[in-house]
């Protein structure tokens, strides 16, 4: 293990919970939440590396009794196996004295201390101490600091909350801690993942949670336990940019993404640390300044043509896990795993075609009701995937075959007589069906980058260049769900008429009206919450794709046994 360097300041952090140390050092996933963010904000200053004018300053001082302070000072060991950034070091001589920054607030001996504790007036030292991983942090730091050559009698830990910088002597007790600290990350970071927490409060307030997924992942390997607890809000506030307006251009300037028209008015700006996903349909243009600063913050950028389809993605390279996608070449390349994937996909997509129907079209026949059930029933058992392939077409057929009926006036009729098209889409329901699964496929993608699966490999699709075949075998229980009910709900209630749409020689396209009704129905469905048959909380149709890609993510990996996607009744 001698190859590998570790953080000391990430060993100490996260040795509470060994699934979270392995998620962050092993397969190099980072999410931020508030608590992460107000962190990135006390460590701004000191996180800045000391500089040759910073160098020169001290040079010129002749007072050799005040100490030097270095930020962002970097110590590695080849036998301890470690690498440590210090947040700053004060050196004096041949002492050194290291100094780590923390947002919160120390551990109290009084809980009521805790609450009442005011900067400005605050508890004596005596009644608070540093929190233990705040301690084995600096003894890995003191070991490092020892090996450079330096004399470390003690560290210093400045507790941003309460404005107090608390002494903690290094001695051999503490270093054997720590050293004990750092060989027990190294145990948990070899192999698979460890097993999440169970019902521990500390989940609550971590920000890689929404991967974790301890709740769920406990609730599936142990039926009984009860259903696991909200953490998850309901909603994103993350902004999904879409721009279709034709000559538009994006740009950034500072933290904000801008989007001017052609004459280089601005139209709207966006704080960058809001987006979620950008999408850019048509003869609009990004700059790639823009490019760089949103592929920073591991957002995707979307390419689609004024028609709707996927053209590219731009894929920035932090959802890159080899642990996660070497599991996921394994399941795909096993028959039998991948059938098994395929069943729940497939499953759950005619099952919720048929709900789709007998909600909104009452002259669907019960024949055609009873042969979709029978779908149902011959995919969960179907012995291949060619098979369960055959049963997945046979229920299409006979959908789209009735899916006019839930359509209300004229262009029902139009749809009725092309079938389900898609290049070009001939008429008004096919071009929306089209729009509105690439718009579907796109946030799929996104939600597999952040389970760090690759959207290439899948099961149910076969894997073609260019075609992102997990994301479609995801978007498949949603597409009823989220894209035909859009269809649905769009042309009955007139938000699209005939008006919306262009016949070409190359097929229906929508005006830029009609996408713009289209983006705010799209928007509104996704943002639609809906009751987990399984988990029994409330999520939107975008957390709830979130949630699927992990869950396949976690079957992949072990983590769960079996593997059920949403349909509603």
């Amino acid at each position: 293990m001698d190859e590998y360097l570790w953080p000391a300041r990430n060993v100490a952090e996260y040795a509470y919970c060994p699934r979270l140390f392995y998620f962050m050092e092993v397969e190099g996933i980072h999410l931020h939440n508030a608590d992460t963010e107000t962190g990135v904000s006390t460590h701004r200053r000191v996180d800045q590396p000391s500089n040759a004018k910073t160098a020169a300053a001290n040079a010129a001082e002749p007072d050799e009794n005040k100490p030097k302070s270095v930020r962002s000072l970097t110590l590695s060991s080849q036998a301890m196996g470690l690498t440590a950034t210090l947040d700053l070091a004060e050196i004096q001589g041949t002492t050194a004295v290291p100094v780590e920054y923390r947002k919160g607030r120390p551990f109290h001996n009084n809980f009521a201390s805790a609450r009442d504790a005011d900067p400005d007036d605050p508890v004596p030292d005596a009644d608070v101490q540093p929190w233990p991983t705040d301690r084995v942090q600096l003894g890995l730091q003191a070991a490092l600091l020892r090996e450079a050559g330096y004399e470390v009698s003690q560290g210093i830990i400045y507790y941003a909350a309460e404005r107090r910088r608390l002494a903690v002597p290094i001695d051999a007790a503490l270093i054997t801690e720590a050293l004990g600290t750092l060989a027990s990350a190294r145990t948990c970071a070899i192999g698979k993942r460890p097993d999440p927490l169970v019902n521990d409060s500390r989940c609550a307030r971590c920000s890689l949670m929404p991967i974790c997924l301890p709740d769920e992942i406990n609730a599936q390997r142990n039926p009984g336990s009860g259903a696991p607890r909200r953490l998850w809000p309901a909603r994103s506030d993350g902004l999904q940019v879409v721009n279709q307006q034709e000559g538009t251009k994006v740009g950034v300037r500072g933290a904000s993404l801008r989007i001017t028209d052609r004459e280089g008015k601005l139209v709207r700006e966006l704080p960058l640390a809001n987006v979620e996903s950008v999408a850019l349909v048509g003869s609009v243009q990004m700059s790639t300044q823009a490019i760089a600063a949103v592929a920073e913050r591991g957002v995707p950028i979307a390419f689609m043509s004024a028609a709707g389809r996927l053209q590219a993605v731009i894929d920035p390279l932090d959802s890159v896990t080899s642990a996660v996608r070497r599991e996921q070449v394994h399941c795909v390349d096993q028959p039998q795993r991948a059938l098994e994937l395929c069943r729940a996909i497939v499953t759950a997509k005619i099952a919720n075609q048929r709900t789709l129907l007998q909600r909104n079209n009452p002259a669907v026949p019960d024949a055609v009701l009873a042969g979709m059930a029978e779908q149902i029933t011959c995919a969960a058992a179907a012995p291949s995937i060619d098979v369960v392939r055959g049963h997945e077409g046979q229920a299409a057929a006979l959908y789209f075959g009735n899916f006019a009926g839930a359509i209300k006036g004229p262009l029902a009729a139009r749809f009725d007589a092309n079938g389900r098209q898609r290049r070009p889409p001939p008429d008004p329901v096919n071009a929306v069906l089209s729009f509105a699964y690439t718009m579907l496929a796109h946030d799929c993608i996104s939600a597999l980058r952040l389970a760090r699966l690759e959207p290439t490999i899948g099961a149910l699709h076969v894997s073609r260049p260019g075609r992102p075949a997990l994301a479609l075998d995801l978007m498949e229980p949603f597409r009823p769900l989220v894209a035909d009910s859009i269809a649905v709900s769009t042309f009955n209630r007139g938000e699209l008429t005939e008006g919306h749409f262009l016949q070409t020689a190359a097929g229906c396209a929508m005006t830029d009206a009609g996408r713009k009704a289209f983006f705010g129905a799209y928007g509104r469905r996704m943002d639609t919450e809906i009751t987990h048959p399984v988990f029994e909380y409330r999520l939107s149709y975008r957390r709830m794709v979130m949630l699927h890609a992990r869950l396949i993510a976690a079957w992949m990996c072990g983590e769960i046994g079996t593997l059920t996607f949403l349909t509603t009744r």
